[in-house]
């Protein structure tokens, strides 16, 4: 699925997500849901624990309600939540 400038405006809490790039290799693999979200960094809660991922430095695969995975660049999303509805996107992709 493309990424449109309304999913980055989206909220991402709830979501399923999976780190499939970092420059952390520790963090690359790890999936679960998204129980919150600050300026920099996506908390992701998973079975044994929650881990907090840097967004600027990793890529994203979401899977939507639907089952549509789309992957998104941590720095496409960098910023707090309610900042990014009213920031306009530019498409970096």
């Amino acid at each position: 699925m493309k990424i449109t400038p309304a999913f980055v405006q989206g909220e991402f809490i709830g979501l399923k997500a999976k780190v499939v790039e970092s420059s952390n290799s520790d963090n690359v693999g790890i999936s679960g849901t998204v129980i919150d979200e600050t300026r920099n960094t996506l908390l992701i809660r998973r079975k044994d624990a929650d881990k907090t991922v840097v967004k600027d430095s990793s890529v994203f695969h979401f899977t939507m309600p639907d089952g549509t995975i789309v992957e998104v660049d941590g720095k496409v999303i960098l910023g707090r939540p309610e900042d990014r509805l009213k920031k306009k996107i530019k498409r970096r992709w």
